[in-house]
């Protein structure tokens, strides 16, 4: 991968820039983050995080749009679009469980049929090349699993975008093409000054289901892309690798349905039994909780990589 250090910056300065704004503008609507038992914060905050990071992508593509310059197919802001959208909607109404699932089938389709899709096991089971009906409801099946790991973890300051940005930077350097290269590199850039409004102890900023369902749904995009074998990625077991990466919000997302579900619990209502929550508890420190976090996962991945 080659990364534009130019593109990079930009979209950084316009990240701050929305995110400012995006804020002030929700304080003047009263538009709150609420706070309750499951909440791991105790002062203002605002949703915000989420929709200025989608919109940091859009100006810039439409920037690159109008100057005939196709720096990534722009034909994937359709299915981000509809993520982010439902996401929003799910920020201020609580959108219904199921409407979501309804969504992001459609969505893991658009990316199928935008080429983005889970046609080999590489012996995972005992299979590799498969049919590309049970290529589709795989890719489907993952889509799901993903998206809605990454939306669990997002309960901690800085946790979910130090993972997107793990992830993201991951799978660009396991795919040996530059097709995702620029897409990655503007939502990092655009996520990146969301550590400072998220660790603020007073008027943070949080990235809310817009943002975490839009993140999900990127990383996706690129584990689709590794585990497509018409694809020149890196030498490796792409299985494992792919796991490696995503190992601690799978890892979680396991874990607490089985609590949840052994607990005649519904799985998709919300608490604070997670890995990361019981670990704040044994740190007192959101920062040192997701740098033991990611410093794990990076560690694993390193492992796995040269070994």
């Amino acid at each position: 991968m080659e990364v534009d250090y130019k593109l990079l910056f930009f979209s950084f300065l316009l990240g701050i820039g929305l995110n400012v704004m995006f804020q002030w503008l929700f304080v003047k609507l009263r538009k709150y983050d609420p706070i309750n038992p499951r909440s791991s914060h105790r002062t203002l905050a605002t949703k915000t995080g989420g929709i200025a990071l989608f919109t940091t992508l859009f100006l810039i593509s439409l920037y690159f749009y109008f100057n005939s310059n196709e720096i990534f197919d722009f034909s994937l802001l359709l299915p981000l679009a509809i993520i982010f959208i439902i996401g929003v909607y799910d920020d201020f109404y609580d959108a219904d469980f199921k409407l979501k699932f309804f969504i992001q089938i459609i969505i893991s389709k658009l990316l199928i049929d935008n080429g983005f899709i889970i046609n080999n096991y590489y012996g995972l089971f005992g299979l590799y090349e498969i049919p590309h009906l049970f290529a589709q409801l795989t890719t489907v099946f993952v889509f799901l699993v993903i998206v809605n790991a990454v939306n669990f973890i997002d309960g901690l300051d800085g946790l979910a975008i130090s993972f997107a940005i793990f992830s993201l930077i991951g799978f660009d350097y396991l795919n040996n093409s530059d097709i995702l290269t620029s897409l990655n590199t503007i939502c990092i850039g655009g996520i990146i000054p969301l550590y400072y409004f998220n660790f603020k102890k007073n008027n943070k900023i949080f990235l809310g289901d817009a943002g975490s369902l839009f993140l999900g749904s990127l990383i996706s995009l690129n584990l689709f892309h590794f585990l497509d074998f018409n694809q020149n990625v890196i030498n490796g077991n792409r299985v494992l690798l792919s796991v490696v990466i995503l190992f601690y919000p799978l890892f979680d997302l396991l874990r607490v349905f089985i609590i949840r579900i052994g607990r005649k619990k519904s799985p998709f209502i919300a608490d604070k039994k997670h890995i990361h929550h019981y670990l704040l508890k044994k740190t007192k420190s959101h920062f040192i909780t997701v740098l033991i976090l990611i410093l794990c996962s990076v560690s694993l991945f390193y492992f796995v990589l040269n070994f």
